[in-house]
């Protein structure tokens, strides 16, 4: 019955980025090589952290579930977005626009989530590194990993279960490469005050609320490297939190903006949306590994061992 009411208007037009046909073919090799990039990154990062036994801690038991999601995330978006870039009409069914928006919400939630727990195991890490191994225990881990993907599918789900029932109308474009619920709600003829309170509510206690954990856990870190004796002490525990705390500027600096914007086709709002969902995916790898002696030494080993005997 829900799909019933669809039936005005069966697919939308995705605005995409631009109109210049030459544009777009420079757009689709450019988003074509991140995405590539992208895939090649998070999956080299996944390969080492499982194949590495040095890498068995928890901070790498979550940064595999972060590449993870950064590869889930990218591949939500980035496949379609390509196609329209190369193809005249760009059109998509709306229930396959509204499939979209959840597992764009739902992936966003889970990496909220993972980077309040992934803060929380810094703290652990800095204030008490003798019961570190025994406070972040297997089972604790393994439990907040799959707590974060169940809050951000329950979440999801309540507000795409809503997002079903608005009736699509008269206008049929979104002003977007990708659908996100926040850009559905103008094309409805139906009253969607309810919709997005939810999803105001949802932003609230779900992204705002991760922010927070993510603030305290910091507050609570600063203050326990700053009863740490010696500089050398201090700099080495600030080191192990600057990557992690620059994924964190990056996906909720650019996903708050993006979200917060009006969805209106600007370019800024594309700008904004395509590092949340195109750039950042991409960066995180290489925020993790390029000054991070553990994952280098572990590519090094891996090399070693799978390729130094052919050569």
């Amino acid at each position: 019955m829900a799909m019933e009411n669809h039936s005005a208007v069966r697919e939308f037009v995705l605005g995409g980025l631009s109109v210049d046909p030459y544009v777009q073919v420079v757009l689709s090799v450019l988003f074509l090589l991140i995405y590539l990039l992208t895939l090649l990154g998070n999956v080299l990062l996944l390969v080492v952290i499982t194949a590495d036994s040095h890498l068995h801690t928890p901070m790498y038991f979550f940064l595999r579930q972060l590449s993870f999601l950064d590869l889930c995330h990218s591949s939500v978006t980035a496949p379609k977005m390509l196609e329209n870039l190369l193809s005249e009409e760009k059109t998509i069914f709306v229930e396959s626009c509204l499939a979209q928006a959840f597992f764009v919400f739902a992936t966003g939630g889970a990496e909220a989530c993972l980077l309040a727990v992934m803060a929380y195991d810094r703290y652990v890490a800095i204030s008490s590194p003798l019961l570190y191994s025994q406070v972040m225990s297997k089972q604790l881990c393994v439990g907040l990993v799959w707590g974060s993907w169940g809050l951000a599918f329950v979440d999801a789900l309540i507000n795409i279960l809503l997002a079903v029932s608005l009736v699509f109308c008269e206008d049929q474009t979104i002003p977007h490469f990708s659908c996100e619920l926040s850009s559905l709600f103008p094309l409805s003829c139906s009253n969607t005050s309810v919709n997005f309170t939810v999803l105001l509510c949802s932003s609230v206690f779900h992204f705002f609320g991760t922010l927070v954990l993510i603030v305290c856990s910091y507050a609570r870190i600063i203050s326990a490297v700053l009863r740490v004796s010696s500089s050398t002490g201090r700099n080495k525990a600030f080191s192990t939190c600057l990557s992690h705390l620059t994924t964190v500027i990056l996906f909720y600096g650019s996903g708050f903006i993006s979200y917060l914007l009006p969805a209106s086709g600007s370019p800024l709002e594309m700008v904004f949306s395509l590092q949340y969902s195109v750039i950042t995916p991409m960066l995180n790898p290489l925020i993790y590994s390029l000054k991070n002696k553990e994952v280098k030494a572990a590519v090094r080993r891996m090399v070693r061992k799978y390729f130094q005997p052919v050569l």
